[in-house]
């Protein structure tokens, strides 16, 4: 599969390049940067063929077979289509879009043209969120009683700009990290929130947008999710629980990039340290993917993950906003 990277941006030279070019037949042709000069030094730095700054020049290229979309967010929208428009398969970065609108416009419009489209959620790439998703699945702890997230962290130097002073470009910690916890719970107990309640706030690094939110989601289960996020806070360590009615599981380190931290299931038996794969997030997302495409299941995140993810972000920053409790909207999302 022949790739065209939409974006010279840091998660692919760290991640993403990596991941694709460890996939059997994974290759990246070019480059698509808003500025020619970084787009031709990233290009040489990672040894890609061409770069240019022309989203449709990329697209229509013959020799690309898929786009991964990693720009500002208020940019995917008209990035994505264009690739679709073209008949090319699309990984793209959360969150999908500025609106849920957007978001399901999309996907729909991928479905129609027959092209994979995949949100690239990786922390349900990771080995130890599958371990705890078939924990749960298998009954190990009952019934799902409460979810808690714990996902405050101290954004690196080089990964603030515009995530931390541009609204107009979907900047905020609730586009950048609830959107990932949103995805999470849904990947862990196969159900959407209905409802969310939240406060946001400035801590420290937030210019024109939120550095940190808390916020509380009601599940159709009755189960209830707790949910904390920040940019701001260096040593408070990152994770979740799930408590249910015949034990816990106690997840520390988890919320990252790398396969890493520790999982423990507490029930009446006692405490359990629990063993999970310590693949690459990232190339199992782009096995997933590649998988998908030649017609051997589906994403790790299709589209409507995507889009799912987003609307509950986006409840979360109008509850917080607003000071009252918001349903879900999903639009059309299935």
């Amino acid at each position: 599969m022949r790739w065209a990277l939409i974006g010279a941006s840091t998660i692919a030279s760290e991640h993403v390049i990596g991941a694709i070019r460890s996939t059997e037949g994974g290759e990246i042709v070019r480059v698509v940067s808003g500025s020619p000069e970084r787009g031709a030094e990233y290009a040489r730095t990672h040894d890609i063929p061409a770069s240019g700054t022309s989203v449709e020049e990329a697209v229509s290229d013959a020799s690309v077979d898929a786009v991964y979309i990693s720009t500002t967010n208020e940019k995917h929208f008209a990035q994505a289509m264009a690739a679709v428009e073209a008949g090319r398969h699309v990984l793209c970065e959360k969150p999908l879009a500025m609106t849920v609108e957007e978001a399901a416009g999309m996907v729909a419009a991928a479905e129609k043209a027959g092209v994979v489209f995949a949100t690239n959620h990786h922390l349900r790439c990771s080995g130890s969120h599958r371990k705890m998703r078939a924990l749960i699945k298998e009954g190990r702890i009952g019934d799902v009683l409460s979810v808690r997230v714990f996902h405050a962290v101290h954004l690196p130097g080089h990964l603030q700009g515009w995530r931390i002073n541009s609204a107009e470009a979907g900047g905020g910690v609730i586009p950048d990290i609830t959107v990932h916890d949103a995805d999470v719970v849904r990947f862990l107990l196969g159900e959407d929130p209905v409802s969310v309640v939240a406060k946001m706030a400035v801590s420290g690094m937030g210019q024109g947008v939120e550095d940190s939110a808390m916020s509380v989601w009601n599940m159709p289960s009755g189960a209830m999710v707790m949910s904390h996020e920040s940019f701001t806070h260096p040593f408070a360590g990152s994770g979740l629980e799930v408590h249910g009615t015949k034990g816990s599981i106690f997840a520390r380190g988890v919320m990252t990039q790398q396969p890493v931290g520790k999982i423990t299931l507490v029930t009446e038996a006692g405490e359990e340290d629990v063993p999970f794969s310590g693949h690459n997030l990232y190339a199992q997302g782009l096995a997933d993917f590649m998988g998908a495409v030649h017609g051997g299941g589906r994403p790790a995140a299709d589209g409507w993950d995507g889009v799912k993810s987003l609307a509950v972000a986006l409840a979360v920053r109008e509850a917080a906003q607003s000071g009252t409790s918001q349903t879900v909207d999903y639009g059309v999302a299935p």
